[in-house]
C-alpha cells in the first residue's frame, strides 16, 4: 500500500515538473517570442527578456530575431535609361520591428526573405530603369584625375550628374519600406554592391577601350614619325649648310692660291729672259702632261709652241 502511495506521488510529481516545463520558456536578450494556440497568436508578442509563462501543451513559442538581419539579392539583369543593360547587384539590413504582425503576415524569416526579394529587386530595377547608367555608378560631379597613363587626355569628359547614386539608394529604401510598412519590419539600410555589364556589352566596352588605346599609340607613331623626319630634314640642312660652307671656303682658299702661283710666275717671268724661256717650258711641260698620254695622236702646226718644244726634243 506504501508503495502504491508512492508511485502515484511520484507519477503527480513527473506530470507537475512536465507541466512546469512545457508552461516555462525563456525569452533571451536577441530574441522576441509570440505565443500561438492552436496556430493563432495569442496576445502581445513578448519582447523583454526573461523567465515567462504559456499554458502547456496548447499553447506554442515562436522565436523571432531581434538582432538586424541580412538580405543579399541576386545579380539581375535590367536596362537603364539610356538603354545600356547592366547587371545589379544589391544588399540590404532589416530588422523585425513588430513581431505579431511579423508573424501575422510572413510566418518566419524565410517569408520574409522571399518578401525582401520581391520588393527591393522590384523597387531596384524600377529606379535604376528611370536613370542613365552615370546616375546610378557615380554619386556626385568631380573632375577627372588624370592615372598616369601615356597619352591620356584629361578633360572635360565627365557626364555631369542630377540625382546620383546615394540619391538613387535612398529612394529604393524609402519606396520599399513604405511596401513593407504592413509586414512588421523595416529595412534599415540599402546598397548597390555591384553594377556591371553584361557579356555582350562588357565586350564592346573592352574593345571600345582597346581601340582607344590604340589611337594614342597610333598617334604617338605619327608624332614620333614626324619628329623623325623634322631631326632627319634639320640633319640633311646643317649637312648642305656645311658642305657648301666648306665648298666656298675651299674655293677661297684655291682662288687665292692660284692668284699666289701667277703672282710668282709673273714675277719670274718678268726678271730674265732664262727665266721667262724656264717659265714657258715648265708650263709647256705641265701642259704636255695634262694632255698628252702613250696613246694619244696630235696635229701640230709649225707655229705652235709645243710644236717647238718638241723638235727641240727630236
Amino acid at each position: 500500500m506504501a508503495n502504491r502511495k508512492i508511485l502515484i506521488q511520484l507519477v503527480i510529481a513527473i506530470i507537475v515538473l512536465i507541466h512546469i516545463v512545457q508552461s516555462a520558456y525563456i525569452v533571451k536578450e536577441t530574441e522576441q517570442v509570440v505565443i500561438t494556440q492552436f496556430g493563432k497568436p495569442i496576445g502581445e508578442a513578448k519582447i523583454t527578456p526573461g523567465l515567462k509563462f504559456k499554458v502547456p501543451f496548447i499553447q506554442k513559442t515562436n522565436y523571432f530575431e531581434k538582432r538586424y538581419m541580412e538580405w543579399d539579392g541576386d545579380p539581375n539583369q535590367v536596362p537603364t535609361k539610356d538603354k545600356k543593360f547592366i547587371f545589379v547587384d544589391a544588399y540590404a539590413r532589416w530588422q523585425i520591428t513588430d513581431p505579431l504582425q511579423f508573424f501575422k503576415r510572413l510566418t518566419n524569416e524565410r517569408g520574409a526573405l522571399s518578401r525582401l526579394d520581391d520588393i527591393l529587386d522590384g523597387e531596384t530595377r524600377d529606379y535604376i530603369a528611370n536613370h542613365n547608367l552615370e546616375e546610378a555608378v557615380r554619386t556626385s560631379n568631380r573632375t577627372p584625375i588624370p592615372s598616369g597613363m601615356i597619352g591620356e587626355e584629361i578633360g572635360d569628359t565627365l557626364i555631369n550628374i542630377i540625382v546620383g547614386r546615394q540619391k538613387i539608394q535612398s529612394m529604393i529604401l524609402e519606396s520599399a519600406n513604405a511596401k513593407a510598412s504592413d509586414l512588421g519590419i523595416e529595412i534599415l539600410d540599402f546598397r548597390l554592391k555591384r553594377i556591371n555589364y553584361v557579356e555582350e556589352v562588357r565586350e564592346q566596352v573592352y574593345e571600345r577601350m582597346k581601340s582607344e588605346r590604340f589611337r594614342i599609340a597610333e598617334k604617338f607613331r605619327s608624332e614620333g614619325q614626324g619628329e623623325a623626319s623634322k631631326i632627319n630634314g634639320e640633319k640633311e640642312r646643317d649637312l648642305l649648310t656645311i658642305q657648301s660652307e666648306a665648298f666656298r671656303k675651299a674655293e677661297e682658299i684655291m682662288g687665292r692660291a692660284d692668284a699666289r702661283a701667277a703672282s710668282i710666275y709673273a714675277a719670274a717671268y718678268d726678271q730674265s729672259t732664262l727665266s721667262k724661256d724656264l717659265y714657258s717650258f715648265v708650263k709647256s711641260m705641265g701642259t704636255f702632261e695634262r694632255t698628252f698620254d702613250s696613246t694619244t695622236t696630235v696635229i701640230l702646226s709649225t707655229d705652235s709652241e709645243l710644236y717647238k718644244y718638241l723638235i727641240n726634243f727630236k
